[in-house]
């Protein structure tokens, strides 16, 4: 490919705006207790953290909502919380996001909690995590109502998100579902996969796992240098492209023609991971429904990840952010590393 310029980086970031994404998927809320740690309490060999601040960010398939809307285009979000506090404060703070806005089609279930993870954080350190959640399958009725609610976001929307946290909300005839919806749409379709049912997404027009997942799943040693190796990989997940990050050694990005592109890391400093996968989908998502190409797509949503793990806890990437990182000129290598 050419390389990506400023220009052409101003030019599908104009066109993100008046955008509409579906993303359907896992939603969480994130909670941080921070504070310091002077003492070691009297009743166990723990360290005392005196809190100081409390707050939420949305997490999973909500935060992939959040850079969407960050982007300047609109969201369709599918998803399933629990009648209690931590559902209501997700629907609070998807009202108040910046950006684009958020058509909210939330499935409650009164049976489920709301997916809630409470970092203990002091002195930038994460102290503890405990985690309220169930994650087996929701239940017949729910997932029927969770179908419902896909084939309606979709209809309505240049673009779909399929985010999986393995929680429960996306099982077969979501996916199915939705993955069908965007075929007869006509819109790109962006997977974020994870082990439960990683071979259920066949039709994607990307496929995104990290290395650990593609390795696990198809039982091999990952081979990212290896054209070969990838699109047999490709294939096996049955996608137009898969899209693989590789953390600090950036991404492979592998289409049905052609070489692979490496496109490597540009973070240039990284203070937390939590997240980063979350911008890249949303990234890749809008960017496409935008007119870029896989591979311009895909050197965008690096960059936002760069700019993302620099940030503390769940963030998301604003196009200023990304548009100040930007030099003449940024783009993939063909071939390996």
């Amino acid at each position: 490919m050419e390389r990506l310029t400023r220009a052409r980086l101003d030019e599908i970031l104009e066109r993100c705006r008046g955008l509409r994404v579906a993303v359907v998927g896992d939603l969480m809320l994130d909670v941080y207790l921070v504070g310091a740690v002077s003492r070691i309490s009297p009743e166990a060999p723990v360290p005392v953290v005196a809190v100081a601040e409390e707050r939420v960010a949305l997490g999973g398939a909500a935060n992939v909502a959040a850079n969407v809307v960050a982007l300047g285009a609109d969201c369709e979000l599918v998803g399933c919380v629990g009648a209690d506090a931590a559902g209501a404060q997700i629907r609070d703070a998807l009202a108040k996001l910046d950006g684009g806005s958020v058509h909210a089609r939330l499935v409650e279930d009164a049976g489920r909690p709301t997916t809630t993870k409470t970092r203990v954080v002091a002195r930038h350190q994460q102290v503890v995590r405990f985690d309220r959640e169930r994650d087996d399958d929701v239940a017949a009725a729910c997932a029927a109502e969770l179908v419902e609610a896909v084939r309606a976001a979709v209809a309505a929307s240049d673009a779909l998100v399929l985010e999986d946290y393995n929680k429960g909300v996306l099982v077969p005839a979501v996916i199915r579902a939705a993955i069908d919806a965007a075929r007869e749409a006509g819109i790109p379709s962006v997977v974020d996969p994870k082990f439960r049912n990683f071979f259920e997404f066949a039709g994607a027009t990307v496929f995104k796992p990290n290395a650990a997942e593609l390795s696990a799943a198809l039982g091999q040693p990952l081979a990212a240098d290896d054209d070969g190796w990838l699109e047999d990989a490709r294939r096996r997940v049955d996608a137009s492209y898969l899209l693989l990050t590789l953390g600090e050694n950036g991404m492979a990005l592998k289409g049905a023609d052609g070489p692979a592109f490496r496109i490597p890391t540009v973070a240039r400093e990284v203070y937390d991971v939590s997240g980063a996968g979350d911008t890249v989908t949303a990234y890749v998502a809008v960017a496409l429904a935008a007119g870029a190409t896989m591979e311009e797509a895909a050197v965008v949503a690096n960059l936002a990840a760069g700019i993302e793990v620099g940030k503390p806890g769940v963030a998301t990437v604003t196009p200023d952010e990304l548009r100040a990182m930007v030099g003449p000129a940024v783009g993939p290598s063909p071939g390996g590393a």
